[in-house]
């Protein structure tokens, strides 16, 4: 009709259609990270709400009973907030008025604690980070800037914070009716492909969000104790910072140990090797027992591929891009095997005997 080939249009009809359908997941790109951050917020509070089932045996219905749940953790965050909360504002306040005479070149050789064995070369390291703050502060502006406007962003967005507990809270009502959906598509073409992908996506999913947030939470405590009791400046603070970036992978943990030995040195603290020390010892332990014995098989990224992810997140999504990297890389990975074990399975049916 009209001259064009039916099979040349079908093309070009599918790829306008593919074109749209991107352009239209870009325009509610904010509205499915919402959804996306809910449904990881659910598996924080979903096995919470299973284990308050099996404890009341079916006497309480769903409704009140998901509603109370929700009311014991908000108690236990206000309950944690108002112990620690003064303390952490009273330390990041501090901190922040301190923060330029710490980094002040001028006093550093005076501030500066170093060993015994280190006394002769006191005034070569010192010229080194008088040079490295002096070089650095500059390159540093464009970065706090870029920080600053990220949390007026935020600032901005924090009607999200009412809006995922509630979407959760749904999402966690509707689940016997997805488990519903799952068996009626298992009984369709390919359907057992299908649900065997959602329930791998559930699994990788869960576990590395319950995982991640029981590491973050090991790290605050141990980060807190150890800190505290060292009486490293600042402790509750940094344990706080290095909590919240526990959920990035090899980046985070790096980075929140610097911060932590820089703090600790430009502060005139004498034991900055100890403090070292103990964050060495302490992510050998997580990373080759604690996390292991947390994180199922499903979730393992090799190291290579974390770290290109979190840099191609920045780029393509910013912060948030940084945050679902991982996630995401284990997801692709998780179904990228339940597809070679479906074909495995056909192959298997399909060979003669």
């Amino acid at each position: 009709m009209f001259g064009i080939d039916a099979r040349t249009a079908r093309v070009v009809w599918t790829a306008a259609l593919v074109l749209a359908s991107l352009y239209c997941v870009y325009l509610m790109r904010t509205t499915l990270l919402v959804m996306l951050i809910a449904v990881l917020f659910s598996y924080l509070i979903y096995p919470l709400f299973t284990l308050a089932q099996r404890w009341i045996g079916g006497r309480i219905p769903r409704t009140p009973l998901l509603c109370l749940v929700y009311l014991v953790v908000v108690a236990l965050v206000a309950l944690a907030v108002g112990l620690f909360g003064n303390q952490v504002a009273e330390q990041a306040t501090a901190l922040a008025h301190q923060l330029p005479t710490l980094l002040d070149p001028a006093t550093l050789e005076r501030r500066l604690p170093l060993p015994g064995l280190l006394e002769p070369l006191r005034a070569r390291l010192v010229g080194f980070l008088r040079d490295l703050l002096q070089g650095g502060s500059a390159q540093a502006m464009p970065f706090v800037r870029n920080v600053g406007f990220g949390l007026m962003h935020l600032a901005g967005n924090l009607i999200y914070v009412v809006v995922v507990p509630i979407l959760s809270f749904l999402m966690i009502l509707q689940a016997p009716v997805f488990d519903e959906l799952l068996v009626t598509m298992h009984h369709r073409r390919n359907g057992a492909f299908w649900t065997d992908v959602l329930h791998g996506l559930n699994t990788v999913l869960s576990s590395y969000v319950r995982a991640l947030a029981l590491l973050s939470l090991a790290t605050l405590l141990a980060y807190g104790l150890v800190l505290s009791l060292m009486g490293v400046p600042f402790a509750l603070l940094l344990a706080g910072f290095a909590a919240v970036l526990e959920v990035i992978p090899v980046l985070g943990p790096l980075v929140a140990a610097a911060a932590i030995a820089g703090v600790a040195l430009f502060s005139g603290y004498e034991h900055v090797g100890w403090v070292i020390a103990f964050i060495g010892a302490y992510r050998v332990f997580q990373d080759y027992m604690l996390n292991p014995y947390l994180m199922s098989e499903g979730v393992d990224v090799p190291p290579i591929l974390v770290v290109f992810g979190l840099l191609a997140g920045e780029e393509l999504a910013g912060i948030s891009g940084i945050f679902l990297s991982v996630p995401f890389l284990a997801a692709l990975r998780m179904v990228a095997v339940q597809v070679r074990q479906h074909k495995a399975k056909i192959a298997e049916t399909s060979s003669p005997g």
